[in-house]
């Protein structure tokens, strides 16, 4: 009997988990916490680590490789050395960091249950962690007002937009992002907790001195990390989008106009006048029977031109949706975790008992899921980038006068497609007025 009430007691006072007032800053996995004097454990232990040290396995190479593919290629390519490659490296080089950062120091105490890196990794990782994000996020946001300013204010884009000030807003965007993370370190520390089995665990944690304090730090990276730079990329793209949608809408109807033209050409040239006896006499300009001594040659580059046009057409249509999945990718990857903290920032309780082991887990998978899908979406899906890439890399596996031979091409192709754009961007697009 006495037994039993024995394990009633126990079984009391192990059962209020909503009472939890610690977390993991880095982890989605809580050891113990404390109420009282009387140490809870809390069995948030994943019954299968294999599919998380997977997921995060995977998405830590390809971000890693990817990015550093981007960084080697636009260190290597001088032609590669545009403006918005200017903005591409930078993005590179902090979605590498926020990969080699972020993901193992989030997994291995997770995993561990303990943070075993010490107390100066805690503030440092967590420094480290606030910085990456920052510089990704003002990348997109920088990469976005580039793009638009370039296509729907080409000319007047051209006065300012150069390398030297593309280093100068990178310049500040990465010290403003160290400015602005450094409550991270001041509030991080390390806290020595007790296992159920006696043994000792290490939380990295955030120890705010109000919750006043902690609401409006959340509130904050909320509306500068993510509101806001959503509805630029959003307001950005999608006046660049209409842009080019104005351009598919007059190659359509030019293309349209010509082959109106050409059928009333074809249409006079078959109509004639009655002369009043019912017979039809077809009357043909002179400068028709001039005209159609070159008629016949000129049949045969009809064709090219257009498919040239479709081409252009349907590349205009792949940048579109290519916009259209860089702003949904965004909120899909960011706006989880941000809500999350701003939740947990107002309402710790309920979000931990909401939230605690696999979908927070899954959320900050998310989050760093960005690491690798940016190289796909802004370098890898870019028919120039890829070019290079087989250039940059070409003296592996082939000698060295193929090398100059692809160079020798890809430079040409180049000047082909420059030449092409600045045609329809710089005077086509400028011609229908500023978006």
């Amino acid at each position: 009997m006495e037994g039993r009430d024995l394990h009633n007691s126990k079984r009391r006072l192990t059962e209020p988990l909503t009472l939890v007032k610690q977390r993991i800053f880095s982890s989605s996995q809580f050891i113990c916490a404390e109420r009282g004097d009387i140490i809870l454990t809390i069995n948030h232990i994943c019954d299968n680590h294999t599919l998380r040290i997977f997921l995060y396995s995977l998405i830590f190479f390809l971000s890693v490789f990817g990015n550093l593919l981007i960084i080697v290629v636009l260190t290597v390519n001088k032609r590669m050395r545009t403006v918005t490659n200017t903005f591409l490296l930078s993005l590179a080089v902090s979605d590498l960091m926020m990969a080699v950062v972020c993901i193992p120091f989030t997994l291995i105490p997770s995993i561990l249950k303990d943070f075993i890196f010490g107390a100066a990794m805690c503030k440092i990782v967590a420094y480290l962690m606030g910085i990456s994000v920052s510089i990704s996020t003002f990348s997109l946001v920088a990469i976005a007002i580039e793009r638009y300013s370039a296509i729907c204010n080409p000319l007047k884009s051209r006065v300012w937009q150069t390398r030297s000030h593309a280093y100068k807003v990178i310049a500040t965007t990465w010290v403003l992002a160290f400015i602005i993370m450094i409550p991270y370190p001041v509030v991080s520390h390390l806290q020595r907790v007790q296992r159920v089995d006696n043994s000792t665990a290490h939380l990295c944690r955030h120890k705010w001195p109000l919750a006043t304090a902690e609401q409006t730090w959340y509130i904050l990276l909320l509306l500068v990390l993510f509101a806001i730079p959503g509805v630029v990329m959003i307001v950005a793209y999608g006046l660049i989008s209409r842009e080019l949608y104005r351009g598919i809408q007059f190659e359509m109807g030019h293309k349209k106009g010509s082959s109106d033209v050409k059928n009333g050409l074809t249409s006079t040239l078959s109509t004639g006048s009655d002369d009043g006896d019912g017979c039809y006499v077809s009357q043909r300009p002179a400068s028709m029977e001039m005209s159609s001594v070159g008629h016949n040659k000129s049949q045969k580059s009809d064709r090219p031109r257009s498919n040239t046009s479709e081409a252009k057409l349907e590349a205009k249509k792949r940048v579109i949706r290519m916009l259209v999945v860089i702003v949904v990718m965004f909120f899909i990857c960011w706006m989880p975790i941000y809500c999350v903290n701003t939740w947990r920032a107002f309402d710790n309780v309920s979000a931990l008992h909401a939230l605690s082991g696999a979908p927070i887990g899954f959320i900050h998978l998310l989050s760093y899921t960005s690491a690798c899908v940016n190289p796909i979406i802004y370098c890898f899906m870019n028919t120039r980038f890829r070019k290079a890439l087989l250039v940059t890399f070409s003296c592996c596996s082939s000698p060295c006068r193929h090398r100059r031979h692809s160079i020798r091409e890809h430079e040409e192709d180049a000047m082909a497609t420059a030449a092409s754009m600045s045609k329809f961007s710089y005077t086509t697009v400028s011609t229908m007025g500023p978006c």
